[in-house]
């Protein structure tokens, strides 16, 4: 598939001139920040775009123009020629159908839906007889994967397809995409803000910002050395799971609507190596001597190496947590077989493990939503648990009402905490780096590391001992998720901090847990844990993790003229 000189807009512009090409057998990766366009550049490529959008330029299949094409062109090409596999398998998959249904409804020949299922890594036929709530997660995405091949499509475009999977899920589903595609000589367009992904995965990676290409090349010559500082500081944004930094850095500001900046640099308001160039006039991507693309004026300058190994939290008097032998099965299901751990004042201990390990089922236990089977949870200090114990969900629209303003939810909250301690809204705004004027909008009025911002001003409201973070940054980009860690470190409360990202949880983690099938199976300082670690589970999470190497935060030579 060919696109050409596209543009998506509607009330305004949204996306604006973007070139993309993707060969039988090839992997091209489409990165960048929440607003920049890929997931819409993606719609518009499948003929799918919202009611009130429209596409021009030019997408061609093997010669044949799709743009303007009618929805009975569409029809013979989607499934068939080119497939789409979403994040969430909830958006592709009927609740009321089978496995097997919604293969054998996208399929287009007569393959058994047991072959179907077994080249997507499922050997159990009788998962063909389930319905997609009696999956788990990554069971759930390898059948809407075995859905998205049964038509044999020659593209497969894949949007955000791991983001909510465990590292070791993850690593599972790119490794079978990537089998089936070689298998298959299939292309795959993967939309990302998973650099690590990315660049893992991928041959080329186009990096869009507000709209528009900025840099594209070759993955290993991108990862290697950014063009544009726009890559580099999204690079430089990436945990490492290697050590623990002094500070994470994102990048300061947001994406600009395409619409606001035709005329200059869309990211010279937000780069530190601007110059008077950069507004005069939009910078076309031109090649480099090494073949890639870039769309910067200026001789990109190196910046400073990311900052050194920074120091854990010193945990001081007792525990604010004491969790022993907790136990909680559902059904034939055992959740937790006995899980113990502690949370002292001032520290924050992480708890890694894949789907199913149990991680979740501890949090609801802890903050009193579920009741063990046996074993007790206690919190320090006095009152009612939700003074002693506050969560901070992945999606923020889970603690926040759409119909209030930011400041009426602040102050709701605020008013259930002790009066002696209770924080004003500036106050707690002020705490999550948010300006007091943010107090009158609503959550839709916000961005999504904003939103997050906001829940965790929530979370703090009461003052409490314990703030319980569940998987608080899995759906964030990941300049964003840089600004949110570097907050959670700032905060000083004692922390559970739940992940199945284990470079983040290097981050964060003072001391860690691994659960395995609702056990301990390892545990221990954060650093001698994922730097030595004991246990074949622990090892193999840690080989699932798709790693930039410090390499990838530096810039390009002066030999390619920046």
């Amino acid at each position: 598939m060919k696109v050409t000189g596209l543009r998506v807009s509607g009330t305004g512009l949204i996306v604006d001139g973007v070139d993309l090409e993707v060969s039988p057998g090839e992997t091209v990766g489409l990165v960048g920040e929440s607003g920049s366009g890929k997931s819409l550049t993606a719609r518009a490529m499948a003929g799918l775009l919202p009611r009130g959008l429209r596409a021009t330029g030019s997408i061609t299949l093997d010669g044949r123009e799709l743009i303007g094409a009618p929805e009975r062109v569409w029809r013979t090409v989607r499934g068939r020629r080119l497939s789409l596999l979403m994040q969430d398998p909830f958006a592709m998959l009927n609740p009321l159908l089978t496995a097997g249904a919604h293969i054998a409804e996208s399929s287009r020949s007569r393959v058994p839906i047991a072959e179907r299922l077994a080249e997507v890594g499922i050997d159990d036929p009788s998962v063909a007889r389930r319905h997609p709530f009696q999956l788990s997660g990554g069971m759930r995405q390898r059948v809407a994967l075995a859905a998205a091949l049964a038509g044999d499509p020659e593209l497969l475009i894949a949007d955000e397809p791991t983001t909510a999977l465990d590292a070791t899920t993850q690593h599972e589903i790119l490794q079978l995409v990537r089998r089936v595609q070689r298998a298959r000589d299939m292309g795959v367009l993967l939309i990302t803000h998973d650099l690590r992904v990315a660049f893992e995965l991928c041959d080329r990676v186009a990096v869009m910002y507000a709209g528009r290409i900025v840099e594209h090349g070759p993955a290993a010559e991108l990862g290697r050395a950014a063009a544009h500082p726009y890559t580099a500081r999204l690079l430089a944004a990436v945990p490492t799971v290697e050590r623990r930094l002094a500070r994470l850095e994102g990048i300061p500001g947001g994406v600009p609507p395409a619409g606001e900046v035709t005329g200059a640099c869309a990211f010279a308001a937000r780069c530190d190596q601007a110059e008077a160039a950069c507004v005069e006039a939009r910078p076309p991507l031109r090649a480099l001597p090494s073949g890639r693309l870039t769309a910067c004026v200026t001789q990109v300058r190196p910046r400073p190496a990311p900052p050194g190994t920074g120091a854990r939290r010193q945990a001081s008097g007792p525990p604010v947590l004491r969790v022993s032998g907790l136990r909680k099965a559902y059904g034939s299901h055992v959740a937790l077989g006995g899980v113990g751990l502690e949370v002292r004042q001032g520290e924050t201990v992480g708890v890694v493990g894949g789907s199913g390990s149990g991680k979740t089922t501890l949090a609801r236990c802890v903050l009193g939503l579920v009741t063990p089977d046996s074993g007790t949870v206690e919190l320090a200090g006095d009152g009612p648990r939700h003074r002693l114990v506050q969560c901070v969900f992945q999606d923020p629209s889970t603690s926040l009402n759409p119909a209030m303003t930011v400041g009426a939810a602040l102050a709701e909250a605020a008013g259930q905490g002790a009066p002696e301690t209770r924080p004003t809204v500036a106050e707690l705004l002020e705490e999550v780096g948010l300006p007091a004027s943010y107090a009158g909008r609503r959550p839709a009025a916000l961005s999504g590391g904003e939103r997050q911002r906001v829940a965790i001003a929530r979370a703090l409201a009461v003052r409490p001992s314990l703030l319980i973070c569940d998987e608080p940054v899995a759906s964030l980009d990941v300049s964003v998720q840089a600004h949110v860690l570097e907050l959670l470190r700032r905060i000083g409360t004692a922390m559970l901090f739940i992940t199945h990202d284990l470079a983040v949880v290097r981050q964060m983690a003072d001391r860690l847990v691994v659960l395995s099938r609702g056990e301990v199976v390892e545990a221990g300082e954060a650093d001698a844990v994922l730097d030595a670690p004991a246990h074949d589970y622990t090892r193999r999470l840690l080989r699932s993790v798709p790693v930039l190497t410090d390499s990838h935060t530096s810039v390009a030579s002066a030999s390619d003229g920046g």
